[in-house]
Formats: structure tokens, C-alpha cells, sequence
């Protein structure tokens, strides 16, 4: 898996996670959560003991993955409409009691079947910016409080943004969400810089090529033998996590 990170330490921690696992107790929010890699980590992380909410577009499919994981809190929602920005903000921050990381996951391809960008009509330009770039921005601003908050407790506070190996490489037909992805990439180094103050880590992930049903409708002649479970790249997002949070006592604390 191609990991890009806007921090230093960003190796992997070996081996499965021990009963104190350093995830247990974080109030996590996942968008994207309903299908494909944002199931994945929504699954992984209640296996790991956080606490998490999923936002998801789609009511069906919302309320029986949440039916399906109890632990997990369901909020309908989609991040590229900016009036539905603040409601899933507070219903995040209400169902957790306040949230210590952020997973920007929701995507959206543009066009498909995928086009040239010659032959991308600016609508479906305009709906990969909103899904792939605003949306991710819009919410980590509405919640930058309760990171901060999360920040001076010590308890982790960390934005992971899903990118992808189209956001550094041009490849054909990929335009739009290419470029999409190439923005929020680089717009999760800036955040990372200006949000160090904060206590803030913002982190730019690629999860590799997976087999999704995004993944099926951008490349419908793939292999899915040749792709990556998404519980694996689940796992690994989450591990490289790890690598970045504060120590923290079973407690909760951080450990000074």
C-alpha cells in the first residue's frame, strides 16, 4: 500500500492488536461508511474498541449496517452538499461526546464509464471537487473544535483523508477525480502545518487499488483477484494511525 503522510514516524506497527489495543475508547467518524473501504474501517475499528459514528447517503444501506453493528452510530448525510455539513458535524459530536478522528473517506469518480477530460462535462467536474475536496474540507472545518479539544487532552486528534495513486499520477481518463484527489492531498500537507498548534494531524493515505463497487464502475474489466481486500487496506490505514496518537494510559489519558 502506497502511504502518502503529511507527519514523520509513519511505519507500520507489526503483528495484530493486543487487548490494550491504543484504539480503544477513540471517538472515530467515518464517511463513506455504508460500502467498500469505509465498511472496512467502521468494522475494524469496533473490533479495535473505538467508538464510532458513519455517515452514509444512502438511509437503507445506513440502517442495516448499523443494525448489522450495533456499537456503531448511523448518521444520513452526504458531505458535497454543504447544508448537510453542520447537521452531520453535530450529530457526530453528539453521538460521541466530541471526536478524536476524522476519516474523510466518501468519493465520488465523476464521470462514468471515466472520460477524457476534454470529454468531462463540467457538472461531473464540479460533483468529484464537491464529494472529494469540498466535502473533506467543509466537515474537518465544522469539526476543528472538537478536534482541538481532543488536541489539548491528548487523546489523539487526527484527520485521515483517503487520496489515491491518481492524485500523483496523470493517468488517462482518471481527470477528474485525479485532480480532485491531487488537491485534497495537497490540502491535507497545508492543514497539516497550520493545525500543528492545534495538536492536529492531518494525514494524506492512498489504500491502493481495491475491490469496490467505485473501483468495479471506474475499471468494470479488472481482475478482483488482482485487488486489495478492503479489510486489509482497513487495517493498515488503522495501524498507521496508531503510529502518529499520543500514548495513553488504559485510562484514556495521554501518558506524560
Amino acid at each position: 500500500m502506497a502511504v502518502q503522510v503529511a507527519t514523520n514516524s509513519q511505519g507500520l506497527l507489526p503483528g495484530s492488536p493486543s487487548p490494550a489495543d491504543p484504539m480503544a475508547g477513540l471517538r472515530v467518524a467515518v464517511t463513506g461508511g455504508s460500502a467498500g473501504l469505509g465498511l472496512a474501517l467502521v468494522k475494524e475499528l469496533i473490533a479495535r474498541g473505538a467508538r464510532v459514528a458513519f455517515v452514509a447517503r444512502n438511509r437503507a444501506n445506513l440502517e442495516r449496517v448499523a443494525e448489522d453493528h450495533p456499537p456503531a452510530h448511523g448518521i444520513v448525510g452526504d458531505v458535497s452538499l454543504k447544508d448537510d455539513i453542520h447537521p452531520i458535524a453535530m450529530q457526530i459530536t453528539g453521538e460521541l461526546g466530541g471526536l478524536d478522528v476524522l476519516i474523510n473517506n466518501a468519493s465520488s469518480l465523476g464521470p462514468v464509464p471515466l472520460a477524457l477530460l476534454g470529454d468531462t462535462a463540467c457538472e461531473d467536474l464540479e460533483r468529484a471537487l464537491t464529494t472529494n475536496l469540498l466535502g473533506p474540507f467543509r466537515l474537518t472545518k465544522a469539526l476543528l473544535g472538537a478536534l482541538a479539544a481532543s488536541g489539548r487532552e491528548g487523546r489523539g486528534a487526527v484527520v485521515v483523508n483517503i487520496s489515491s495513486d491518481a492524485a500523483l499520477n496523470p493517468y488517462p481518463r482518471w481527470g477528474a477525480y485525479g485532480a480532485s484527489k491531487a488537491a485534497l492531498h495537497h490540502l491535507t500537507r497545508i492543514w497539516n502545518e497550520e493545525l500543528a498548534g492545534e495538536g492536529i494531524q492531518c494525514l494524506s493515505v492512498d489504500p491502493g487499488d481495491m475491490d469496490t463497487a467505485l473501483h468495479a464502475l471506474a475499471a468494470p474489466d479488472a481482475d478482483p483477484a488482482a485487488l486489495r481486500r478492503p479489510e486489509v487496506s482497513a487495517r493498515e490505514i488503522l495501524n498507521n494511525l496508531v503510529s502518529v496518537l499520543p500514548q495513553r494510559s488504559p485510562s484514556g489519558g495521554e501518558n506524560r
